[in-house]
């Protein structure tokens, strides 16, 4: 009976062990399929089933495809078939032909038939002359024809204009007639004069004359008379503000 119980116990104990293995080689077997879905160094065919196998290398095949149609990531061309070779190369002409034709990316214009390297080259013609027009771009000057040569500089001289016009700092005061010159210059004083009169921009007291910079006294003076009628509690002003309080009407302090 005893000899009975100990044969028991080491079946019992053998079928243990041998179910651990096999759950850890269950383990083991899922982990290195995981490895090569992820396309990770660590992947062991052979412990893969026959059809795991032919289900990743479909998959790699398609990922391979899609690579090489797209022009993303590694291609290789190898491992496609004859058809996928055409379908591929017809892919990168429309690639090409695209870039060409939107001026983004990298143009070959060696792979183009002729008509499409004429429309491409027109193309670019039309692009350059509206970066010319409306300096939105590098100009090329040899692609234009002498009469839109003619017409962008106006355009350049007429953008500058207003630049300067404007106070932007693509002026470029070297390119304006003495005419514009001084028109530009006038209005830069008269701004210049506003703002240091109302105290609100940036004021240049050195580009006024003594008649302007008299008047700005005088206005900043006034200024400080009203801060004093409108303030709270008492507040004190200059000899020459003081001068200013005197020549408001008593009813208006």
């Amino acid at each position: 009976m005893q000899r009975v119980y100990v044969i028991s116990l080491l079946v019992a104990l053998l079928a243990c062990q041998c179910l651990a293995q096999t759950a850890e080689g269950a383990s083991q077997r899922k982990q290195n399929l995981r490895d090569c879905l992820d396309d990770l160094g660590s992947c062991d065919q052979s412990l893969l089933t026959s059809a795991q196998t032919s289900q990743l290398a479909g998959l790699r095949h398609d990922d391979n495809l899609l690579s090489c149609l797209n022009g993303y990531g590694e291609c290789d061309r190898s491992l496609l078939s004859a058809p996928e070779l055409t379908q591929v190369a017809e892919a990168a002409r429309q690639r090409n032909l695209l870039a060409c034709e939107t001026l983004v990316g990298i143009c070959n214009k060696s792979e183009l038939p002729p008509a499409k390297a004429a429309a491409v080259e027109k193309i670019e013609k039309q692009q350059n002359q509206l970066d010319c027009e409306t300096g939105s771009g590098p100009c090329n000057y040899s692609l234009l024809a002498a009469a839109e040569t003619t017409r962008v500089r106006a355009l350049e001289r007429e953008r500058n204009l207003l630049a300067c016009e404007t106070n932007q700092e693509l002026c470029d005061k070297s390119l304006l007639t003495a005419a514009q010159a001084k028109s530009v210059a006038d209005m830069q004083d008269k701004e210049n004069f506003l703002a240091c009169k109302t105290g609100d921009g940036y004021c240049d007291d050195s580009q006024l004359n003594p008649s302007e910079a008299k008047r700005v006294a005088e206005v900043k003076h006034e200024r400080d008379i009203l801060a004093c009628q409108a303030a709270e509690s008492p507040c004190e002003t200059s000899s020459q503000g003081q001068e200013a309080m005197k020549s408001v009407a008593p009813d208006a302090r």
